[in-house]
């Protein structure tokens, strides 16, 4: 069950990762995917260094313990660096829609690996059931062209390697059992993902010089920079400390939802009743997940207590 200091993480996370697809459909359209990638957490980047002056000593910003280390580069390489890389490449050859059903995957792939890797992080059957409820509200809110969902290319599998690569990450962080907080971790990981993604773009040959920055591109820039590149991530990992990688990460079931609300509000992109349908679909799996367990009514216990002492049941 979320508290209620988890259920503002987990408010504010989504909220702020799900403007990340509006922004980014914005941004894509005069940026290449990676540089974009980039020069976001350069932004981040600069944001959390004066965050860090203010807020951080050095005691807390130094790294004490291997699972630190870990924690670190799990943040950043893994969970914010090579995640986004992949996410803004894939974007680039399919819908929103699409992108939005396929990373919504990440809540299904965190159990698997908190499995292997985990031990307190385990989903019982309730659960498993609601998020397959959870990821059919995705598909109606998402609404993809099934033809673009199953068909071939490189998007879907950049796409599910994405998801699969934060579920993981989470996960690491997880069971590094690091002594940092959070929050020193993400002042280190947005960095580390800053450098990985311009090794990305250079490696890639991406051209830059002379590229056209609109205003629609350079609002779009700083919103994945400072609000869901410094500010998002730093609630995130928070939640993932607190409620653990596999409830954290149900929020990316809510993230398709804050997308479909921007793409109307913000790009004039319809909401249909089916998306409206997915919302509540989704808020249901959301419940049967992380609500409180149902007790039967004391006379049906009674009658089965009664069934299975006479051998009927």
């Amino acid at each position: 069950m979320f508290s209620r200091r988890t259920g503002a993480l987990f408010l504010v996370s989504a909220v702020l990762f799900g403007g990340t697809f509006v922004a980014a459909k914005a941004g894509l359209a005069h940026l290449p995917p990676l540089f974009f990638v980039a020069v976001r957490f350069d932004i981040g980047a600069v944001v959390l260094a004066a965050y860090a002056a203010t807020s951080l000593s050095r005691a807390e910003l130094r790294p004490r313990t291997v699972g630190d280390v870990v924690g670190i580069l799990a943040t950043g390489l893994l969970v914010i660096g090579l995640t986004n890389a992949l996410l803004f490449v894939g974007q680039q050859y399919t819908t929103s829609g699409v992108a939005a059903v396929v990373f919504s995957l990440n809540p299904i792939l965190t159990p698997v690996f908190a499995a292997l890797l985990l031990s307190e992080d385990r989903l019982s059957v309730r659960g498993s059931a609601g998020m397959v409820v959870g990821l059919l509200g995705v598909g109606l809110v998402a609404d993809p062209d099934p033809s673009a969902l199953l068909g071939g290319g490189i998007a879907i599998p950049l796409l599910f390697c994405g998801a699969a690569t934060s579920a993981l990450g989470a996960v690491v962080i997880r069971r590094a059992e690091a002594t940092m907080s959070s929050t020193a971790r993400t002042v280190w990981g947005v960095p580390l993902a800053a450098v990985l993604s311009h090794a990305l773009s250079l490696s890639a040959g991406e051209s830059v010089p002379g590229l056209s920055m609109p205003p629609i591109a350079l609002a779009a820039l700083l919103y994945v920079g400072v609000f869901s590149g410094a500010i998002a991530y730093l609630t995130y990992f928070a939640l993932v400390d607190e409620a653990g990688a596999t409830r954290a990460n149900l929020l990316f079931y809510f993230v398709p939802v804050v997308s479909a609300i921007g793409g109307w509000a913000v790009l004039g992109e319809t909401l249909p009743v089916a998306s409206l349908v997915g919302f509540g679909v989704i808020f249901t799996g959301f419940l049967i997940v992380s609500g409180p367990p149902v007790a039967l009514p004391a006379s049906i216990r009674r009658a089965l207590r009664e069934r299975i002492a006479r051998g009927r049941l």
